[in-house]
């Protein structure tokens, strides 16, 4: 039987970028948005604060942009300050890349394994799956997963008792699937 977890975000991201005023490096997105226009052109930002000294910082959506070729939804998502847009707007590799953020994704997700009833079998089948996009070591959501220390996780997979088509040392961020054996 194959047992589905799902890595889920609790929260936004930290962003990662330095702050002009107090050279923190952390921000918080908190979900709020500007949206600013210039007769039939609009420019768009995502508010986030310094984690230091409270300065908001604003990073850049979409610049200049016609008005008839912004979607109406996501103009109306913009202005409702949706949480669901910033998250997705982060998660977006140009939106990265165009202001210089990364993200930090620690203490901001969860694992829901549905339940501990898998942890008596000899063989367990398990498909992880990925609500957002969040890089994290496939050893520690085994271990998570299984109740086991990241060491007994490492020494599962030398003896080949834990296996998958992906490897599972570094960070992942797809779903993958592993198979269990004890």
């Amino acid at each position: 039987m194959l047992n589905r977890w799902v890595v889920m975000p609790t929260c936004l991201p930290t962003v990662l970028r330095r702050c002009h005023a107090c050279a923190s490096e952390r921000f918080r997105a908190n979900g709020k948005f500007r949206v600013n226009a210039h007769h039939k052109l609009l420019d768009a930002w995502l508010l986030v604060l310094c984690t230091a000294c409270g300065e908001t910082a604003k990073l850049t959506v979409f610049e200049r942009m016609n008005v008839r070729s912004v979607r109406p939804e996501l103009l109306d998502r913009m202005h409702d300050n949706d949480p669901g847009l910033a998250a997705e707007l982060l998660q977006d590799p140009v939106v990265r890349r165009r202001n210089r953020i990364a993200l930090d994704w620690d203490n901001v997700w969860r694992l829901d394994t549905g339940g501990s009833d898998h942890l008596d079998r000899e063989v367990i089948d398990v498909s992880v799956r990925f609500a957002a996009r969040i890089p994290v070591r496939p050893v520690r959501l085994i271990a998570d997963g299984c109740g086991l220390s990241r060491a007994e996780v490492e020494r599962l997979i030398t003896e080949g008792k834990l296996v998958s088509a992906v490897r599972l040392s570094g960070k992942l961020s797809g779903d993958f699937t592993f198979t269990l054996k004890r």
